[in-house]
């Protein structure tokens, strides 16, 4: 049995509780039927399908547009990404690019695009995306090469290629980086809702990974989009970038919260049950103290996660380095659980079909995707060291 005290944590209110014993509901009832590893695209289509009749996509759109919401609640979207990453990785994953691909279109579209494209990715009806990584320009946002030029006063032309792009090939719309020059590097980016079946715009490549869902390459020429579908002004496409990503990506620490859960709890039960030397394997002290760090590894990913979440809630405009610590630290502390329950299962945890295996291929993408570990560490410093020197500053003046 999952230990979900955490919600009586002071994060959270009544409603998340709900929504947290809505979920895990809908998950165990409908999730194990819908969801195929032999057809992936079919299995993402028809569980985003069924979110929607089932209003769980709601959360990932403002009320004003059919969402639960006024503004994105990020303690809901974490509660909902962990709940689903406990029963099936697509299932989150589903899931999360509901809202990952609009929620640039949340924070910063007109209220004509908020009105076309955002209702129906909450109902279910369309299926959104989010295209930024590039051939060469992955951590780097600043090096994007992508281009949107101006074609007559209500035009531009996109023309690139970007790849690693998850919902790419069933993606019914595109938000889409790219460089329109007002100035060099990162803030020369704007960003642009892209239908998928724009003339010029195609995919390039499908592309597999060892916890397979949908990936492709796409290619951008000539890709005729109205100047319309711009969010935000011209060149704040960075910000509109990393606004997005201080939400979504406490977002990928709770899904890690998910499957190190998951791990821990069939950890736990195998331990209890498989008998070594006359005895439970759990009763071994070597086992205990495995089972202890997986704890707490557990509950420090837990606390991060739904403190950056409630930050951004309460109305912080930024939680970079909050949202930063939690996806650093969930998700390299899932890796460390799960690879301990990998070790505590013995060769059941490396046969293929076993729940140790899958989550074992599952987690090691969210230490890469939306900023890996490394970028992580390089915000949290950067951000300690600026708010160091703020801080003395301050001091120095104050004398």
């Amino acid at each position: 049995m999952i230990d979900n005290s955490f919600l009586n944590w002071p994060f959270f209110e009544e409603r998340h509780r709900v929504l947290a014993a809505a979920v895990e509901l809908w998950a165990r009832e409908n999730v194990g039927g819908l969801v195929s590893h032999h057809d992936i695209d079919g299995s993402c289509r028809r569980l985003v399908e069924a979110m929607g009749q089932a209003g769980i996509l709601k959360h990932a759109i403002p009320a004003a547009y059919g969402g639960e919401s006024d503004t994105l609640d990020v303690r809901s979207l974490c509660i909902v990404r962990e709940t689903l990453a406990r029963f099936d990785g697509l299932a989150d994953f589903a899931f999360a690019m509901q809202g990952l691909g609009t929620g640039s279109i949340s924070l910063y579209g007109s209220d004509e695009l908020k009105a076309h494209y955002l209702p129906p990715v909450g109902r279910g009806e369309k299926i959104a995306a989010f295209a930024l990584s590039e051939p060469e320009a992955g951590s780097d946002v600043a090096a994007l090469a992508t281009t949107a030029e101006p074609d007559g006063p209500d035009h531009v032309v996109i023309d690139g290629e970007k790849t690693w792009i998850s919902n790419g090939g069933i993606a019914d719309h595109y938000v889409v980086f790219a460089r329109t020059g007002e100035a060099p590097g990162a803030r020369g980016l704007t960003a642009f809702v892209v239908d998928a079946d724009t003339p010029g715009l195609t995919v390039k490549e499908r592309i597999d990974t060892i916890a397979p869902h949908p990936l492709a390459t796409l290619s951008f020429k000539n890709v005729r989009v109205p100047a319309s579908h711009q969010l935000g002004k011209g060149g704040e496409g960075f910000k509109v970038a990393m606004a997005t990503l201080d939400i979504f990506r406490s977002t990928v620490g709770a899904a890690a919260l998910g499957f190190a859960r998951s791990a821990l709890d069939e950890t736990i039960c195998h331990t209890m049950t498989r008998t070594l030397f006359n005895a439970p394997l759990s009763d071994l002290q070597m086992t205990q103290a495995t089972l202890a760090d997986m704890v707490a590894k557990v509950d420090a990913a837990a606390l991060l996660v739904y403190r950056a979440a409630w930050t951004k809630d309460q109305g912080a405009e930024r939680v970079t380095r909050e949202a930063a610590l939690a996806k650093l630290v969930a998700t390299e502390n899932a890796q460390e659980v799960i690879d301990s329950a990998v070790q505590l299962h013995g060769g059941k945890g490396v046969t293929i079909g076993s729940k140790p295996e899958a989550l074992y291929r599952e987690i090691r993408a969210l230490r890469i995707y939306e900023g890996a570990s490394e970028i992580q560490k390089v915000v949290i410093a950067r951000q300690a060291v600026a708010e160091h020197a703020a801080r003395k500053a301050k001091k120095i003046a104050a004398e």
